[in-house]
């Protein structure tokens, strides 16, 4: 990668200099004008060496321009402002570049930094007896996203989902199936009881908590009848809208690779609970708790006082069970949203006085809330927006602004469409932010939006068929050809996907994505890229296929498809 190229030069530079540099910090100016990459290290050693940082830079550029290195990469180099070193690179560079794109293809972006890790991701996480809410596609969608994305980079990636198919929300459903006479088959009838029991809660406290230990025993026939057709109606629910979020199916059928469930990790977590009493966890007025405050942190129940695990202890169960079933795992990934943040502290803290390694290995990746303009959602009072219903709400926009054509999948088109509506609009945020989904500006083919992305690669690919009937022939490298914009962006790509599997950050391809596809609209405009009689066409014609194959892979790890036409 010609970063490390270059990060390898200014180091060699600086050595020359007696100064012994740790990570150079190179970055790209947002003015294309101001060179390719810049490079702030001056600044950095100058007070180290009592020196003035510009004196040092212009000491620094002497030098790089002396190393033959930096000969064959660079077509100029030279300082600005108060100390900053900019580089500019020779167009062979770039002309190489797109020539890379096109012979790595799929690959492109590709790197084996991660090759030999074995690495989970959990994530979506929907609880059985309740509807999979506009929430959960926030998890979805960056969990999806960091899976792809690691396994980009060489790792085995396994996909995880914990459940929570135990706990008062199911004694809420239960409660609610009783008194409205269902038997649980039906999601409809499943949501409906869900939000009967959690209106009712208050008033009938003492029965619903007396449901919730019984289905914990399995103590009661009747109850257990209606948890089991439940919870199997509520996994096979799940699995459709999985397929319909465009996950892919593992050999066995199904969307993840592990399933794990409260019901299992309870007990595992309870008596990892007990085992540690005195140690890690005290008795307190018949409950079990850890004392966070020793750690500034929050003192939390992880046994309340009938002996029942709490959230903290069954999620306590759920990383002995991970590293248990794969003892060789690197690093679990667990993406919620960020209302347990403080929760998740207190909880890796207490892992981690008990067994180190076990938390050393955990990741927790949280994430904001996804909001309508109206404002947040409540499943307290069932009054959920549910992914379905968004997701339904979207597709009738598109299909409005959708024109029906003989060429096109339509159906599975506006399919495509849809889910990148809703995807991109998550992805292109940090994952710390909430995220206001506009339904006007996610599925607009103009402007910062995952279907203005699938309609630069269609209009790319309408180019590309377009020279293919007017017979332009291949780009041969040698050919006379001016550096674009387009250029100085394309190349950075495998830079971007490096980054995020570092920051696993999927918002930096999302924010690269936009930032090539208005640079090749541009070029687009300003340029005729198909023309028999024009000694330019094979190479912009090459140019807009390696545009067009970025912006694909990208996409890609973003968990969304490129439709051919549109």
């Amino acid at each position: 990668m010609i970063k490390n190229e270059l990060e390898k030069v200014i180091k060699s530079a600086v050595s020359e200099l007696g100064i012994e540099a740790g990570k150079v910090h190179l970055e790209h100016p947002v003015d294309l004008k101001m060179g390719d990459y810049s490079t702030n290290v001056a600044m950095v050693y100058a007070k180290q060496i009592g020196q003035n940082p510009r004196e040092l830079a212009e000491k620094i550029v002497e030098r790089i321009k002396a190393i033959p290195t930096a000969t064959g990469l660079l077509l100029g180099v030279e300082v600005a402002g108060a100390g900053f070193i900019n580089f500019y690179l020779k167009s062979e560079f770039f002309a190489d570049s797109v020539k890379d794109v096109l012979e790595k293809k799929d690959d492109y972006g590709k790197n084996e930094k991660l090759k030999g890790k074995k690495m989970m991701v959990e994530y979506t996480d929907p609880n059985p007896f309740k509807e999979i809410h506009i929430g959960h596609l926030m998890t979805n969608a960056i969990g999806e996203s960091i899976a792809r994305i690691i396994s980009a980079q060489g790792a085995q990636v396994i996909r995880a989902n914990y459940q929570g198919d135990v706990g008062m929300h199911v004694a809420k459903a239960v409660y609610g199936l009783l008194k409205l006479g269902y038997d649980g088959s039906k999601i409809g009838e499943l949501a409906s009881a869900y939000a009967y029991g959690a209106k009712d809660f208050d008033e009938n406290r003492k029965e619903i908590t007396e449901i919730n230990k019984k289905i914990y025993e399995r103590s009661d026939e009747k109850i257990n009848a209606l948890y089991d057709i439940g919870r199997e109606a509520s996994l096979r629910y799940f699995e459709v809208i999985y397929k319909k979020l465009g996950m892919f199916p593992t050999k066995q059928g199904k969307h993840f690779d592990e399933y794990f469930f409260e019901s299992e990790t309870a007990p595992i977590g309870k008596e990892f609970v007990k085992g540690n009493i005195g140690k890690v966890f005290n008795e307190s007025e018949g409950a079990v708790i850890f004392e966070g405050e020793k750690y500034g942190l929050h003192t939390r129940v992880f046994l309340n006082s009938e002996g029942i695990p709490t959230y903290e202890a069954k999620d306590l169960g759920l990383i002995k069970t991970k590293f248990e079933k794969y003892p060789d795992l690197d690093l679990s990934i667990s993406i919620t949203g960020n209302e347990v943040n403080e929760y998740f502290k207190v909880m890796l803290k207490s892992a981690e006085l008990i067994e180190p390694q076990l938390a050393e290995k955990t990741k927790h990746i949280s994430h904001g809330m996804l909001r309508l303009p109206e404002g947040k959602m409540s499943s307290r009072t069932g009054d959920v927006i549910s992914a379905v219903g968004l997701m339904a709400e979207i597709e009738k926009e598109v299909q409005k602004r959708m024109e029906k054509k003989e060429s096109l999948d339509y159906d599975k088109t506006v399919e495509q469409v849809t889910l990148s509506a809703i995807k991109y609009s998550i992805l292109k945020s940090a994952n710390g932010k909430d995220v206001v989904f506009d339904m006007n500006k996610s599925v607009s083919i103009e402007g910062n939006s995952g279907p203005y992305l699938q309609y630069t690669n269609a209009r790319i690919n309408s180019i590309l068929e377009k020279a293919k009937q007017e017979n332009i022939k291949s780009w041969e490298q040698g050919t006379q050809i001016e550096i674009s914009d387009v250029e100085k962006i394309l190349y950075r790509f495998p830079e971007v996907v490096e980054r995020v599997g570092e920051e696993y950050e999927p918002h930096y391809i999302a924010v690269y994505l936009s930032e090539l596809a208005q640079a090749f609209n541009s070029y687009y405009s300003a340029n005729k890229i198909v023309d028999s009689g024009d000694i330019n066409s094979p190479y912009r014609t090459a140019l807009a296929q390696a545009v067009g194959q970025v912006i694909k892979n990208g996409l890609y790890l973003l968990g969304i498809e490129s439709p051919e036409k549109m």
